[in-house]
């Protein structure tokens, strides 16, 4: 006896029949032309002030300099020569910027957690309390960027309280100063970047159902387990946003370090731009830069959110 395994002959079975009706139909395509309108704008402005000038900036770091040309005078070209002259010469200074980078994104992150634990979750029973600690953690941040990094300069300067507490515990040698040095540098950064650190925990910590840190406590897990176990996985999206939002602009920030460093061993990446842009006029160079801290930026980021991102972010 033989099995056919021909297909069986006869109609092909009907498809079941769309029973929305014609009214649901066009009022579903309806929704879908709306939002595309509603994202229309939003995707203009990312082309306008986003993609144009990156293509810009690419374009910009292949011109030339034809011979006899003036300073500043370059043309349209393919000189991908600027990449590996540009890479060869500074990349001590872009070591060293994401160095500061990570250094600063750490330090804040310690700093950050404590403030934002005891604002989210001691002290929200108290609302009045909660809203004016919060405002006066935020309240230095609403002035000028450069005058807070300035103000650094007085802080620690020589005749200042840290500096001089400093020397008479005989921490810091009585010839050593603390201004115009890396330490001045990563101060400065973490200052100015401690609120995209802190804003973003207090934000998850702020949802921390206050029930599950009880219940840990009935179940006699100490306060270090119960931290360990409820409380950061908790926080988790934030410091992963912050650490992000925090390390990313600090990497490529030239205002600290031409405020607070000594143009020597404190030169960031940004300040190479800047002076490659500015100074030296040389806009392939500048734009090539620029080019290679983005690249170098991603790669990071792509690598920090495949060994540490959650499932929530990524």
């Amino acid at each position: 006896m033989s099995v056919s395994l021909d297909k069986p002959r006869g109609p092909a079975p009907k498809k079941p029949r769309d029973l929305r009706s014609a009214e649901e139909i066009k009022v579903e395509k309806k929704k879908g032309r709306m939002g595309l309108y509603l994202i229309l704008p939003g995707m203009a402005y990312m082309a306008l002030f986003f993609a144009a000038p990156v293509v810009v900036l690419l374009s910009m770091s292949l011109f030339v300099k034809p011979e006899g040309a003036e300073i500043g005078e370059f043309v349209p070209g393919w000189n991908w020569a600027a990449y590996g002259d540009m890479l060869g010469h500074y990349w001590p200074v872009l070591v060293r910027s994401f160095v500061f980078a990570l250094i600063a994104t750490i330090a804040a992150l310690i700093i950050a957690f404590p403030m934002a634990y005891l604002v989210a979750v001691r002290l929200r029973g108290k609302p009045l309390l909660k809203g004016v600690l919060l405002v006066l953690l935020v309240a230095p941040f609403f002035s000028s960027f450069i005058l807070r990094t300035q103000a650094w300069k007085q802080i620690l300067a020589d005749e200042g309280f840290i500096a001089q507490t400093l020397k008479a515990v005989a921490i810091l040698p009585q010839d050593a100063s603390l201004t115009a040095t890396p330490f001045a540098v990563i101060c400065g950064l973490t200052y100015n970047f401690l609120p995209f650190m802190m804003l973003p925990i207090y934000a998850s910590l702020e949802r921390l159902d206050v029930r599950l840190l009880e219940a840990a406590g009935d179940l006699y897990a100490s306060p270090v387990r119960t931290f360990a176990k409820v409380t950061l996985p908790q926080a988790m999206p934030g410091v992963f946003a912050g650490t992000l939002l925090t390390f990313i602009p600090a990497a490529g920030d030239y205002v600290n370090a031409a405020i607070l460093g000594n143009n020597r061993d404190t030169s960031m990446i940004g300040q190479v731009i800047d002076s490659r842009f500015f100074k030296v006029i040389d806009y392939p160079g500048a734009a090539a830069l620029s080019v290679i801290l983005m690249i170098c930026i991603l790669i990071l980021v792509l690598i920090y959110i495949r060994r540490f991102g959650t499932k929530d972010l990524f």
